[in-house]
């Protein structure tokens, strides 16, 4: 379905109007950017900021903006027939959600960074888009600075999209890279991330996987052009890393990052994310701090490497003025395309059960004998092999050892029966963690 782009008004004197809805770092980052533009004199193409929207007016800002200009009604913007191009930086489904929609109802293009919206919405948003003739962009949405959106949508267009693998939460990267170098435990590292800015005062989103869960599913849309609901990823979050894991993954010749991922496998898609075991010969190993990286497998192109900066004011305004301008050049020559790429039918979301990888299990267990051919055995009961073992920590005070087993590829569903069963063990004190490890054909691990 396609519909022709400038519908909306062409702004002010030529300049195409811009409002802002939301006004935190990223929102003050555009509109500065804007309104430098203004002052330097830019014309090609030309941007005029014509107001602000935000909660509360009286909230001191990183931005001054020219009088008149911030206000708490949506409606400034929203029925302002001079606003070319809305600019959603609220975050959040709601109001979000009805504020875009009816930007896009009203003929307004719309560049927004809102994952959460997109993950949720995404598809109903670009169909009303495209039955209006208007853009809705989102460059700036996963990834921050790094350019993955118009790559999938446009460049790769041609390719059918085998593997997509990601690391795209800097928060999430930031902790697991001081846990790697410093020993830090999780909940130290979680404090210094957000001391340090880079973790909400609540990081539920962060740390239990949901913001990466949101991009991924809006990368799955894309690659795969299939509506991926947010019900349909397996998620798990870093909550129960220790610094052990991380000892214990160097000696193993690995690093653990928090991946999302989708494989389209021979009779669906999987989607997931999830701490996993990556080979250290991988560049993604050494994707660290709040870095983000995202690799795609094309049946034409090969694999491709996408890496930088995925949070903060700069690169995300970078990335949400690219498609301002991108849109505000397409008012002017009024040659620009809108394209909505219809899902493909019948491709079938699976479930976690059935991903197959190897997997890290670190136990606690009583020091005796018969424990090994225990554990051995609720393993090889659901044809599981062990591919090998370590003994790690030992308490001889309290009579208990640390036990790492790496096994051999394995299903999802049968390794969970085995820790069931393993957990049960009498020679076992606890299961303390369950790492899967990421397969690259390529290295020799």
């Amino acid at each position: 379905m396609s519909a022709a782009i400038g519908k909306a008004g062409p702004g002010v004197h030529g300049a195409a109007g811009v409002g802002v809805l939301g006004l935190g770092v990223v929102g003050s980052a555009v509109a500065r950017a804007i309104l430098e533009r203004e002052h330097t004199g830019h014309t090609q193409p030309s941007l005029k900021l014509l107001g602000a929207v935000v909660r509360d007016i009286r909230k001191p800002r990183l931005v001054r903006l020219p009088e008149g200009l911030l206000s708490t009604d949506a409606a400034t913007i929203l029925d302002n027939p001079d606003v070319s191009i809305v600019v959603e930086v609220m975050g959040g489904e709601m109001p979000a959600f009805d504020y875009i929609s009816r930007a896009l109802r009203a003929g307004k293009h719309v560049v927004t960074a809102n994952k959460e919206v997109l993950c949720k919405r995404g598809a109903e948003l670009e169909e009303i888009a495209a039955e209006h003739g208007v853009r809705l962009l989102y460059e700036a949405s996963v990834g921050g600075g790094i350019p993955i959106i118009g790559p999938l949508t446009t460049d790769l267009s041609a390719n059918r999209i085998l593997g997509l693998r990601a690391i795209i939460n800097g928060t999430t990267n930031y902790i697991l890279t001081k846990m790697a170098a410093g020993g830090a435990g999780f909940d130290v590292a979680l404090k210094e991330a957000q001391g340090l800015g880079y973790a909400e005062a609540d990081p539920t989103n962060d740390v239990d996987g949901f913001d990466a869960a949101f991009k991924i599913t809006v990368l799955s849309r894309l690659a795969y052009r299939t509506h991926v609901p947010l019900e349909a990823v397996y998620r798990e979050g870093i909550r129960n890393m220790d610094a052990k894991d991380f000892r214990y993954a160097k000696d193993l010749g690995f690093a653990i990052k928090l991946i999302a991922a989708a494989q389209r496998e021979e009779d669906g898609l999987l989607v997931r994310v999830h701490p996993a075991f990556v080979p250290v010969g991988v560049p993604m190993a050494n994707v660290n701090g709040v870095l983000n990286a995202v690799e795609i497998e094309g049946d034409m192109v090969g694999p491709l490497w996408f890496q930088g900066r995925g949070a903060g004011p700069s690169p995300t305004a970078s990335a949400v003025m690219g498609d301002v301008l991108r849109i505000a050049r397409e008012i002017e020559s009024g040659s620009g395309v809108s394209t909505v790429r219809q899902p493909v039918e019948g491709l079938r979301l699976l479930q976690m059960g059935e991903h197959q990888c190897r997997y890290y299990l670190r136990l606690t267990v009583h020091d005796r004998a018969g424990v090994l051919a225990k554990i051995a055995g609720a393993l090889g009961e659901m044809n599981i092999s062990i591919r090998s073992v370590l003994q790690m920590d030992t308490d001889e005070k309290h009579r208990v050892a640390g036990l790492v087993i790496m096994t051999h590829p394995a299903r999802e569903a049968n390794m969970q029966k085995a820790v069931a069963r393993i957990r049960d063990l009498d020679v076992v004190a606890s299961l303390d963690n369950l790492i899967r490890v990421e397969s690259y054909p390529d290295i020799a691990y």
